[in-house]
């Protein structure tokens, strides 16, 4: 048996920190004093004083002669008090306080005398004989007996009492007292407490507040006392009873009690132990009874411990059954019910329980008390009306739940349900505003405890079998938060702090790591008897997270398919079998568990499945009742339990069937008593009979126990049932009704002997609770459940205050729930939470006036709004989506308010790697202090450059105004400008580059929504206008900033700015923007995204579309951007495409007066030493430099420089490597473009270009071209070039192509020279007669022509020479020769070709040429001798 443990090794003369025992000799002096003391007051007295003068030895009396022996030895025992028998010096004193001829003054001081003693710490387990004196004083003052002369001194000798009875139970001898006397000490308290009732206040206070420090004492010590293993006393043998009847019949402290006095209080210390189990237990052996009362006996004269302990526990717990005498419940009188009882009972179990709570648990008796009769007193007062006693009941069920939660699973179920409800039904009238506050404050109390919620979610809301207590109590939370038709009241405010207590929790929990804070996606595939899963180990997170969350899925289906049942069972139990929770084929065990499991059923329809005479639901009944545990239970008891799962039905024969079940299972578990199972059927038969018979109202005539009894006579198998077991039945059923109409539901409006029965049994078979501990295990489920409600009712609450503390407390809120929302991905709340917030900001207004600044900064609550919602989008702008385009329409009021803070002040802030040269127009600024800003904006300044304007736009104005401000302005804009700099507006564009990729592109997207004004391509106002010009700039810098996930939002920004330059055909600003972003995004991205490079170029085709008038108005800047796009890129232009999108922006310079010069030294870094030139884009630069040399805007040395560009474009042909053909085409092409400028009416260009061609053309040493191409050049260049320049100078036109002689007569060299050059190469080839022949043609009419209506005398001149030396060159390489017999009759075509047209032009040269042709003809003939090539000849001709 438990008992305290010994102290040892105590000293008497220990000195302690700050106190030190007397010495001997001062304890003989105080015992000294004490003794004068009482024998003085006894002298006042004519009794005792009478017989002490007469000095009549015979006559005094043994009181005043132990005194006076006491007195003489005292002085004898120096130095040894530690073994001088405490007794000697202390049964004078107690003689004294037990003579009931004493008066109270003289007990009072005898009283003190042993109170001082005792306080002095002469005793301790070391002194001699200690344990029999501690006894004595205990027996002498609980049994003390006094004369009561006033009332006054009567009050006092109750307090000396009082202060003895403690003070031995706080000294270090205390351990030597045994349970009996632990309990007489804790009942002589209560009687005292009693009597005072009717005594003065002083002595009721001081006696309630002993008592209190006397429980606290004792319960102090539970952690000292051996552990225990009994089982919880069942009522198997008689327990301790405090001896606290007959208080009033036999007064021990010698006055008669007064008819006035408590009778409440004297009804609770009569009926104090009295109250066993609520489990009716069977009747005991007389013998066994016996043997327990001795066994009891023993147990109380062993040192106090558990036992006296659980027997007091019991006692306090007995004082609260005054509820059964006078009622309790939500609407009971209070009038007619005393409070101070329970209430000071109540103050006693919660001293108790807070210093003993942790320790209960290892003693089985002391937590049965609490589990069953303690917290079913609980539930009764938690439906009081009296604020004070619900608050005790809160505050003792708060103390149960921090030290003992996980020994009281289903109680605190019951507890939470009841407050719920009461709190749900307080607006229909359930409870006083006075009430709502108490237990609000209660559920306050428990949100404020961290792991509160995630408990109440793990241990019922994931239970199948349990109702959903947090969501009920997040939901009534919520709902208590919103102010119904009156002004925010303090309940509304404790519902706020217990709410923003329960997400702050979780937010504080997201830093643990916790491998379960995503959520697991559970699919019930196949049918499993979900009654029968269990957790594997509910200490191991790894097990019992995922368990629960699958429970709770199958929880929710199993209350959805109530609903259905309740409408249709059929439709019901066919939803089961879709989800797999119930077998395709039905069977009885199936169906009976989902009637057992499922809560929420309608138990009517239950009733009336398990009354139906059908085999299959009589199979059904009989599985129904085979789930229940009646072992070791009363048979009212056990038919409670079975009648709480459903509605018995009316009709007879299903009650009979029903009956006949319970019996067969109950006589089965509990054949202890009960011959048979007929036995168990007629008196569960008899035991409805009397439930009807005594609590139906139209029966008048009542059954008295004699008629029970008569009424089962002969039923046990033909013999009598036991007469106690009946009148237990008899009172049992009489005292609490079976409720044949159990309440539908799980929640707990009242507390009845059925309900705490039931849940008694089932706490039995409960799941073990489950402890949270820092680690988010379950909040991304519970925050799902309580995020909607949280955040409607944060927002309710923020709208409605205009308390500066309240705001703060809605902003944390806010804070927290952003915080969660982002860690558990939840973008939606998120969303809503920002738009909410940017309400309250006020800056969605439409207006944007002075007035509106000055009340924005008088207006704190939009501040503070204004400064959430900003930190939330620099904070978790990650998982933000939706709430983008309200949080940039705030950014859009700041901006028209001119509140924006500078965001870019130069382009180099983008990228320490970008060239940090700005663009055109682009000012750097530094961000305003807070001293220079403005108290009035100005409309922003206008500017050309791209980024300019964007600066100007977004920092604060500060030109001077005409108006002088205020101070009451001047400070009003300080805290406005104070508030949007602790914004961080810039961050959100320039740390946009840390987004994730589904934040940035919705971002973007809103970005570009908000720029669009009201009517798009319309531009009501020129504020639409702003608006878009910001928009657009603070689009262009996130897609500056973004440069890595350019690709993820390129099609969206480019769309948009597409669109803007589409939608206006003049030059404005807006197209200004969005032009040169395009340009400036292109050049700063193409070094660093290559696969996006071709995208990029293509973008800049909008330009090549612009409006002309647009196009002119921006060609010069235009102009300059590529030209700096092209110096800084070129390398990064690979493809055709692209280079075809720049060389088409420079060309189109080249007759553009500003921007010629730009675009000439562009397309020349392109060309020059063919740094940049490449297959791909050789052809566009030639004609490029074609335009540039055809282009008489600029000085003609930038015609001739391109020119000589172009030829100098040879060189790149070596290095590229290119195949002939392709070799032959690049060169064809840049032949071609210069004979066009060969035309040209300008003498030094067109000269020029004659040249450019000769170079092109001959001396290409190294080059291979194919035969075919030379031929094509011929034809297409040489010839063309030669037949135009003749039609120029012999038309109309030749007037304005001044010297165009000269041209001719270069061109007719450069033919001639041509081809000589090749005519070697050209005579195997077939078509060779016709070139050469095209030669001829072209001599003779040159010849011919007339230059301004006369003949060139240098044509005339130049011609001859010309062809001699032609026909010399052939003559010698043998292609010319005279025909002779070697050749054939017919001759040689050749010959007769190159004569007929010769002897046209000079007929003299053949006899100057060929006068020796005879001598020479054998030896020309073998030289030129050579076979006939084809046309198709492909042989290279090597130059």
């Amino acid at each position: 048996m438990g008992s305290l443990k010994m102290q040892s090794g105590i000293e008497a003369d220990v000195v302690e920190h700050g106190h030190c025992m007397p010495r001997e000799c001062a304890l003989a002096c105080m015992v000294n004093s004490e003794i004068g003391a009482v024998l003085a007051v006894m002298r006042r007295n004519i009794r005792w004083g009478g017989r002490y003068m007469a000095d009549d030895e015979q006559l005094e009396h043994s009181l005043i002669l132990s005194l006076k022996s006491l007195r003489k030895q005292i002085f004898s025992w120096d130095n040894q008090w530690h073994t001088v028998n405490p007794s000697i010096y202390l049964q004078p004193f107690l003689d004294v306080i037990r003579s009931e001829e004493i008066g109270a003054p003289i007990t009072g001081v005898a009283l003190s005398s042993i109170y001082k003693i005792l306080a002095l710490d002469i005793l301790d387990p070391t002194t001699v004989n200690v344990k029999d004196s501690v006894h004595s004083v205990v027996d002498a003052v609980t049994s003390c007996r006094f004369e009561v002369t006033d009332p006054t001194s009567e009050e006092v000798v109750l307090t000396k009492i009082l202060q003895v009875l403690l003070a031995c139970m706080k000294s270090k001898a205390s351990v030597l007292l045994n349970n009996q006397h632990v309990c007489t000490i804790v009942n002589t308290f209560f009687r005292i407490v009693h009597q005072s009732g009717s005594k003065g206040e002083l002595l009721q206070r001081i006696a309630r507040h002993t008592m209190h420090e006397l429980v606290r004492c004792i319960f102090s010590r539970l952690p000292d006392f051996h552990h225990t293993e009994q089982p919880p006393s069942n009522g198997d043998g008689p327990s301790i009873k405090l001896e606290v009847g007959g208080l009033d019949q036999d007064y021990s402290f010698g006055v008669k009690q007064s008819d006035s006095a408590n009778d409440s209080m004297k009804n609770a210390s009569i009926a104090a132990g009295s109250e066993g189990s609520l489990v009716g237990e069977n009747a005991v052996g007389a013998g066994r009874m016996e043997e327990a009362v001795n066994d009891m006996q023993q147990i109380m004269r062993e040192p106090y411990g558990v036992p006296c302990t659980v027997e007091i526990f019991q006692f306090l717990c007995s004082l609260l059954n005054i509820v059964e005498h006078t009622g309790m419940g939500p609407r009971s009188n209070p009038a007619e019910f005393d409070e101070d009882v329970p209430l000071f009972a109540l103050g006693l179990i919660n001293s108790a329980i807070e210093l003993a709570g942790p320790y209960i648990p290892q003693h089985p008796k002391l937590l049965a008390l609490i589990q069953d009769e303690l917290f079913c007193n609980l539930m009764q007062f938690g439906l009081s009306m009296s604020p004070l006693i619900l608050s005790m009941v809160c505050s003792i069920i708060l103390n149960l739940y921090l030290n003992l939660r996980t020994e009281l699973k289903l109680q605190l179920e019951a507890f939470f349900s009841c407050v719920i409800f009461r709190l749900t039904q307080s607006r229909h009238g359930g409870a006083s505003y006075q009430q709502q506050e108490v237990l609000m404050e209660a559920l306050v109390d428990f949100c404020r405890q961290k792991p509160f919620m995630s408990e109440m979610y793990a241990n019922f809301d994931s239970d199948i079998s349990c109702s959903n207590v947090f969501e009920d109590l997040a939901n009534l939370l919520s709902k208590s938060v919103f102010p119904v038709n009156s002004p925010l009241s303090s309940m509304n405010v404790l519902a706020l702090e217990g709410l923003i207590a329960v997400v702050q929790g979780m937010c504080e929990r997201i830093d643990s790591p916790s491998p379960f804070s995503e959520q697991t996606s559970f699919n019930i595939e196949e049918y499993t008897a979900f009654w029968t899963v269990k957790c594997e180990n509910y200490g191991d997170p790894n097990c019992w997270v995922g368990f629960l969350r699958q429970r709770k899925l199958i929880k929710k289906t199993l209350m959805t398919s109530a609903n259905y049942f309740n409408s249709d069972p059929k439709k019901g139990m066919e939803f089961l079998q879709g989800t797999h929770l119930l077998p395709d084929k039905l069977d009885p065990q199936s169906i009976a568990c989902f009637f057992r499991y499922t809560a929420g059923l309608d138990k009517n329809v239950i009733g009336d499945f398990l009354g139906s005479h059908d085999e299959f639901w009589v199979r059904v009944l009989h599985e129904f009742v085979q789930t229940f545990d009646f072992r070791d239970m009363s048979l009212d008891t056990a038919l409670r339990i079975l009648l709480e799962t459903f509605r018995l039905p009316g009709e007879s024969q299903k009650i009979q069937r029903v009956v006949e079940a319970f019996s067969e299972r109950y006589y089965d578990q509990s054949p202890h008593i009960l011959a048979n199972k007929d036995a168990a059927l007629l008196l569960s038969y008899s035991v409805i009979l009397l439930n009807t018979d005594q609590h139906n109202v139209r029966v008048k005539k009542k059954m008295t126990e004699e008629d029970f009894i008569r009424n089962n006579r002969h039923i046990n198998g033909g013999k009598d049932l036991p007469r106690e077991f009946l009148l237990e039945l008899y009172h049992s059923i009489c005292k609490n009704e079976i409720r044949m109409t159990p309440k539908q539901g799980a929640g707990f409006s009242e507390v009845t002997l059925n309900h705490w029965i039931y849940l008694f049994y089932k706490s039995k078979d409960a799941a073990p609770y489950i402890t949270c501990n820092s680690r988010p295990f379950l909040d991304r489920d519970m925050f799902a459940i309580l995020s909607g409600p949280t955040l409607a009712a944060l927002s309710v609450v923020y709208d409605d205050t205009e308390q500066e503390d309240v705001c703060q407390m809605c902003v944390d809120g806010f804070l927290a729930v952003a915080k969660i929302s982002a860690s558990y991905h939840f973008v939606d709340v998120l969303d809503d939470l920002v738009v909410s917030l940017c309400k309250f900001t006020t800056l969605l207004s439409t207006y944007h006036t002075e007035e509106f600044t000055l009340a924005f900064a008088n207006d704190s609550k939009a501040m503070m709004a204004t400064e959430t919602v900003f930190s939330i989008a620099n904070t978790f702008g990650d998982y933000i989506r939706a709430g983008w385009r309200s949080i940039l329409d705030c950014i859009l009021s700041l901006h028209k308010l001119g509140l924006v803070p500078a965001l870019v002040a130069s382009n180099s802030t983008i990228d320490t790697d970008l060239s940090s040269d700005p663009m055109p127009g682009i000012s750097v600024t530094s961000s305003q202090s807070v001293s220079h800003v403005p108290v009035r904006s100005t409309p922003p300044r206008r500017s050309s450059g791209l980024m300019g304007r964007f600066s100007q736009l977004l920092s604060l104005d500060t030109e001077e105004q005409s108006i002088e401000p205020t101070e009451e302005e001047i400070a009003a804009h300080q805290r406005t400008h104070e508030t949007i700099q602790k914004c961080c507006v810039s961050s959100l564009f320039t740390e946009s580059k840390f987004l994730q990729s589904d934040s940035l592109l919705q971002f973007v997207q809103a970005l570009i929504l908000v720029s669009d004004p009201p009517h798009k391509g319309k531009y009501s106002s020129p504020d639409d206008v702003d608006t878009s010009v910001f928009c657009l700039e603070l689009l262009i810098t996130i897609t500056l900033y973004n440069r890595d996930r350019i690709v993820l939002i390129w099609p969206c920004v480019y769309e948009h700015i597409a669109g803007t330059v589409k939608s206006t055909s003049t030059p404005c600003i807006l197209v200004e923007k969005a032009v040169f972003g395009l340009l400036h995004i292109c050049q700063r991205l193409l070094p660093y995204k290559e696969n996006l490079a071709d995208e990029l170029l293509r973008s800049l085709q909008l330009i090549l579309k612009l409006d002309a008038r647009i196009a002119d108005a921006y060609c010069e800047h235009i102009t300059q951007e590529v030209a700096d796009l092209v110096k800084a890129n070129a390398v990064c232009i690979r493809s055709q495409m692209g280079w075809r999108t720049i060389i088409s922006l420079l060309s189109i310079t080249a007759r553009h007066p500003e921007a010629s010069e730009v675009g000439f030294e562009a397309l020349a870094f392109i060309t020059s030493d063919g740094a940049h030139l490449l297959p791909t884009n050789y052809t566009l630069c030639m004609d490029a430099l074609q335009q540039f040399a055809e282009s008489r805007v600029g000085p003609t040395e930038r015609s001739m420089h391109s020119l000589d560009l172009m030829a100098g474009s040879l060189t790149c042909f070596t290095r590229w490597g290119l195949s002939p053909q392709e070799l032959g085409e690049n060169w064809l092409k840049l032949v071609q473009g210069l004979r066009k400028v060969c035309l040209d009416q300008r003498e030094e260009i067109r000269n020029h270009a004659v040249l450019s061609l000769r170079r092109c053309t001959t001396g290409l040493e190294g080059f291979c071209f194919l035969p075919a191409m030379w031929v094509q050049c011929f034809d297409i260049v040489i010839f063309t070039l030669l037949d135009e320049m003749l039609d120029i100078a012999q038309g109309q036109s030749s007037r304005n192509y001044r010297n165009m002689e000269g041209t001719l007569v270069n061109a007719l060299k450069l033919s001639s020279n041509m081809f000589l050059q090749l005519v070697g190469d050209f005579f195997p080839i077939a078509s060779f007669s016709k070139l050469w022949l095209g030669i001829l043609v072209r001599m003779e009419n040159y010849l011919k022509a007339k230059i301004r209506g006369r003949a060139s005398e240098r044509l005339q001149e130049l011609i001859p020479e010309l062809l001699k030396n032609t026909l010399l060159v052939m003559k010698a390489k043998g292609l010319l020769v005279k025909p002779s017999s070697v050749t054939g009759s017919n001759g040689d075509p050749l010959w007769e070709l190159t004569w007929s047209h010769v002897n046209n032009i000079d007929p003299s040269l053949k006899s100057e040429l060929f006068q020796d042709q005879e001598q020479e003809l054998a030896h020309l003939q073998k030289e030129t001798a050579s076979p006939a090539f084809p046309d198709n000849d492909t042989s290279l001709i090597k130059l």
